[in-house]
């Protein structure tokens, strides 16, 4: 295996129940700051909102815990610090005329279908104590991807990149979430969202955004300063900060 950067403490399993179950167990059980769980499968991954993600051999499971000493707000931003990583990682290896973008709040696309997802869990005091810790854990299809799923999914492979390692992609992930969260921490998250908007997918399109009790139909406007989505309605403008986001894809 090749050189994990300097201060992260590896841990690799063939198999796992889930990378993000296992990293908050480690937490609870004292495991120090920039732990990684990597798993070769997973037998119950899970997306958002408890949703099941496929995790068949051949992709990219693993959850980074962090220890980070930031409100709970503040530490929700590494969601988008996160997402740079992926996305950076991705674009640089993506052929010719293949687009990676970022989708709000949490997922990657290729060409406009998912390949890659984050889901982030804390536990702790919250509110101005922040949480004890927090993991980030990411899915990335590198092989295989759903044949259904309720938006459009791709893998590295359907979209024509270059056969990689997978350790190789993952050292990368976490070299690109190092630098990006130095400037997180350097610049604060302003830094964060431009990036993040510069490689947005769906700024000024239709979306639907489906909330716990209502959905939502306007016009992907903005992301505001604190990583809430802005969605232009026919009654004003509304500030989304937590939701499933829909566009349609030709």
């Amino acid at each position: 295996m090749i050189a994990f950067p300097p201060g992260y403490v590896l841990i690799k399993l063939d198999s796992v129940d889930s990378t993000n179950d296992e990293a908050k167990r480690r937490a609870e059980g004292g495991a120090p700051d920039n732990t990684v769980i990597w798993a070769r499968q997973q037998t119950v991954g899970r997306g958002r909102r408890g949703r099941s993600w496929e995790s068949p051999l051949g992709n990219l499971y693993c959850s980074l815990l962090l220890r980070p000493k930031h409100s709970y707000d503040v530490v929700m931003q590494l969601g988008f610090v996160a997402a740079l990583a992926l996305q950076e990682c991705l674009a640089a290896r993506a052929p010719a005329g293949v687009p990676v973008a970022c989708k709000w709040p949490n997922d990657l696309l290729i060409g406009g279908q998912k390949c890659a997802g984050i889901l982030m869990e804390t536990a702790g005091a919250g509110g101005k104590l922040g949480p004890d810790w927090t993991v980030l854990g990411f899915g990335l299809n590198v092989m295989r991807h759903p044949a259904r799923s309720e938006f459009p999914a791709t893998s590295l492979h359907k979209s024509g990149f270059a056969a990689v390692q997978l350790d190789e992609l993952l050292v990368e992930i976490l070299s690109r979430f190092d630098v990006w969260r130095g400037r997180w921490q350097g610049l604060g998250f302003s830094a964060v969202r431009d990036a993040w908007m510069a490689v947005a997918f769906g700024r000024g399109e239709a979306v639907t955004v489906r909330l716990h009790d209502e959905t939502l139909h306007g016009t992907f406007a903005d992301m505001d300063r604190d990583g809430a989505l802005l969605v232009d309605v026919a009654a004003g403008q509304r500030r989304i900060t937590a939701g499933d986001v829909f566009y349609s894809l030709p």
